[in-house]
């Protein structure tokens, strides 16, 4: 069974006028993400009430319980062991959900001090985990980029900007609404963010069909170009943006909401940032999502890595070669000069096979420095990184 059989609190008793003190905290921490699942930590299990514990149990396929009563009826609960979190997060991210983890934030033994026999643990919500933001060695391919991308449109101007919050990479781009569509295919996000009045607008429903499930629609109010501006400049602790380069309203209004998303998820945490990269109108050749399918650049007509181009030509030792390689069959360059300069540096070590062996045998001992360093900076690192 996968729910707890001691808890560190007295059990939910019967009432039909108003919840225990410790079912009133799960209620509050419950009412600030009502679209996500909570993870109500208890002792050494994570445990979910309500509605959230019957999707929970259904799409886990683990058992269905009770805990005591509210206002009459029972509390249906399930629960999942604290070692086994990844594993259960995997499964429900996969299948759509988002999932705020509610954690502990004193051991009974204070509570008590604290408040008595009477007190209630101290918990918080300290992560909403959603499938752009994960940073888990656990729950990521590390040979793929998992990029959280945001897109709006500033005075007819349309602004992309994607992080793949496990490496801290970070682009913008200018573009017209009618190519959002092709650059969203060669992104491929894990989620992707939408201005409500962008959400709604008929056109961009037909245009986004395909990513329909990846959609995450937010206030107009988080694309504000203007609090955008001092987000960046606050999150990369500068007085201006200018030496990051040019950045329209509409750059701006995207890049701001995914600093701000990215707080709201880590619970005012930033992850180590690069700097943004802007890429110019026009520097990438765009392929609409239907082209793209069919010539299988980094994934067959059925999904699979396997059987791609990229498959047939990946010859990398390492996770950020890997994501690289992928990066570039999924963008390619329009301007011959830097064409040329790549092609360049594939020749130079084509042409010199003892440095390029030897360069394979280093990084085939390097980590993942990339994701270790994201792990690290948001707290969640372990030994190896």
């Amino acid at each position: 069974m996968l729910f707890s059989a001691t808890m560190s609190e007295p059990a939910v008793k019967t009432s039909p006028r108003a919840p225990t003190p410790m079912m009133a905290q799960y209620f509050q921490h419950k009412d600030a993400y009502p679209d996500a699942l909570l993870f109500f930590r208890m002792g050494d299990f994570y445990e979910m009430f309500f509605d959230d514990a019957v999707a929970a149990a259904a799409a886990l396929d683990i058992a269905l319980t009770k805990r005591g009563s509210h206002k009459g009826d029972d509390i249906p609960m399930c629960g999942v062991p604290m070692h086994a979190l990844d594993g259960y997060l995997e499964r429900l991210i996969r299948k759509g959900f988002r999932v705020a983890i509610c954690e502990q934030m004193e051991d009974p033994a204070e509570a008590k001090r604290r408040g008595g026999s009477k007190a209630v643990v101290r918990r918080d919500v300290t992560r909403l985990v959603t499938p752009g933001t994960l940073t888990e060695e656990s729950l990521l391919d590390a040979r793929t980029h998992n990029y959280l991308a945001a897109a709006t449109e500033v005075s007819g101007q349309c602004g992309l900007a994607w992080l793949d919050m496990s490496t801290g990479d970070f682009t913008v781009q200018p573009l017209g609404l009618a190519d959002l569509a092709a650059a969203v295919s060669r992104i491929s996000p894990g989620e992707l963010l939408l201005p409500e009045k962008l959400f709604e607008r008929p056109e961009l429903a037909g245009m986004l069909e395909d990513w329909k499930r990846y959609l995450t629609p937010l206030p107009n109010a988080r694309f504000n170009s203007d609090n955008a501006r001092r987000r960046l400049e606050a999150a990369y602790e500068v007085a201006a943006l200018d030496a990051f380069g040019e950045f329209d309203r509409a750059q701006l209004a995207a890049a701001g909401a995914l600093i701000d998303y990215v707080e709201l998820t880590q619970v005012g945490k930033l992850p180590h940032l690069g700097l943004p990269r802007h890429v110019g109108s026009g520097a990438l050749l765009e392929i609409d999502a239907a082209t793209r399918r069919s010539l299988e650049l980094t994934r067959t007509l059925t999904g699979s890595r396997q059987g791609s181009l990229l498959h047939a030509v990946d010859r990398t030792v390492t996770g950020a070669g890997a994501r690289l390689l992928a990066n570039r069959l999924s963008a390619p360059l329009t301007d011959p000069k830097a064409i040329d300069e790549r092609l360049d540096q594939v020749g130079f070590l084509l042409n010199a096979p003892d440095i390029r062996d030897h360069l394979r045998d280093v990084l085939k001992a390097t980590p993942d420095l990339e994701r270790a360093l994201s792990r690290i900076s948001l707290g969640r690192g372990g030994p190896r990184d």
